[in-house]
């Protein structure tokens, strides 16, 4: 049989007979291909894996925290709701009424009014010279320093805008009002039924908030 050289070569390999040789593809292309693929998949799965313990130690943001709070930030103490204020009922505080302006049986009138709505009523008549024809607004509510956070409270939701005044006297129990140039009528009875329970009840509890 003859023997043919195939072109290119380089006369290295004869083919003889009735075989020859396989020309393969070059796979080193392929191989470096597969190799990056399968590198850059690796390193997203490496990065997925970060992030999952990432959130995991640090708490993901609000949920809790597998490690505890972050250094440096603690929660406040959630203040208690204030309790619920002792005010006096109206029968338990004693009102003057006294007449500060120039109209005549006024003191008398109101003082009706507040003892038809539970008050118990003690003077009744003109005011002093230190008050009268002297008080501008609709009227004034006057009483003993301790009486501020109780019977001056809950006379005050019986005449809206009167102003809130403490002398030197003794008796918590006994105030003033002294009817002023503005005043016109005592408050609707219903609204200072709502005042009087406002008056009783607690101030809510704020929530905690994180010092951080």
């Amino acid at each position: 049989m003859s023997m043919l050289t195939p072109p290119g070569m380089g006369g290295q390999y004869r083919i003889t007979g009735d075989k020859y040789p396989r020309m393969r593809r070059n796979r080193g292309r392929r191989r470096i291909v597969l190799a990056a693929a399968a590198s850059v998949a690796a390193l997203g799965l490496a990065g997925w894996g970060t992030l999952q313990l990432i959130d995991v130690f640090t708490g993901g943001g609000d949920k809790a925290s597998a490690v505890g709070p972050a250094l440096g930030c603690k929660p406040s103490p959630s203040p208690s709701a204030k309790p619920v204020k002792a005010v006096p009922k109206p029968g338990q505080i004693t009102v003057n009424v006294l007449n500060a302006t120039t109209r005549s049986g006024l003191a008398k009138d109101v003082a009706d009014a507040l003892k038809k709505r539970g008050f118990k009523i003690g003077e009744v008549g003109n005011a002093t010279k230190a008050y009268d024809k002297k008080v501008d607004g609709p009227g004034v509510v006057l009483g003993a320093k301790t009486a501020a956070d109780a019977a001056l409270p809950v006379l005050g939701t019986q005449l809206a805008g009167a102003e809130t005044k403490t002398d030197a006297r003794t008796k918590p129990a006994e105030v003033d009002l002294i009817l002023g140039k503005a005043f016109k009528a005592l408050t609707a009875e219903k609204d200072a039924d709502k005042a009087l329970t406002t008056l009783a009840k607690p101030v809510p509890a704020p929530s905690a908030k994180k010092d951080c």
